[in-house]
């Protein structure tokens, strides 16, 4: 059985890019999540790696796999054991090739998946010169360092989440509240805590 992996970091992120070449055999993993969460541990990638079925997977770009070189070949190296053929679109290069491993596939692979973790770090960077620009401008208005926000403060930001989280799924409030699932999760445990 083939299959399709998304990933998209947000949920107001648009999937149509990775889908362009998506054929109608295939079965179709969506994650929304930040790259830098281990794919075993995403919902979707969990389900992809623990599936027995599915002996072919495309993806768009190495770096929808994650953000971070060693889970990335981890992830791959599972791949390779249970035969699974990984497919990545941009490349048109495929893991294995009658049955054997690719070694330009691994290769290419590597370099690229290196870059998408040193672009993470460099976008963390640029992030963390900015927060001192603005603060020397004094136009900063990040969380004092070593103060805690108030469980009633955190939901009354979040009241729509709240509401909908009584009636539907983490992932769907997620959606349906413009917010990322780990807003969703971190408001559950503080409804629940």
């Amino acid at each position: 059985m083939k299959a399709r992996y998304v990933r998209v970091s947000t949920p107001d992120q648009k999937l149509e890019r990775q889908l362009v070449v998506q054929n109608p055999d295939e079965r179709l993993f969506v994650d929304v999540c930040s790259g830098t969460i281990p794919f075993a541990e995403r919902e979707k990638g969990n389900e992809l790696l623990s599936d027995e079925q599915i002996d072919y997977i495309s993806v768009k770009s190495i770096d929808r796999l994650g953000r971070n070189l060693l889970d990335i070949l981890n992830t791959l190296k599972h791949f390779e054991q249970k035969k699974v053929i990984v497919k990545v679109d941009n490349l048109d290069i495929e893991s294995l090739v009658n049955g054997k491993p690719n070694q330009a596939f691994k290769l290419i692979v590597s370099v690229l998946a290196n870059i998408s973790e040193m672009e993470r770090e460099t976008m963390l960077e640029r992030q963390r010169e900015g927060i001192a620009i603005a603060k020397v401008k004094g136009n900063y208005k990040g969380r004092v360092r070593g103060s805690v926000e108030s469980k009633e403060d955190f939901l009354a930001k979040y009241p729509k989440v709240v509401k909908t989280l009584k009636k539907q799924s983490l992932r769907n409030t997620a959606k349906l509240c413009g917010v990322s699932l780990g807003t969703v999760q971190k408001v559950k445990s503080a409804i629940t805590s």
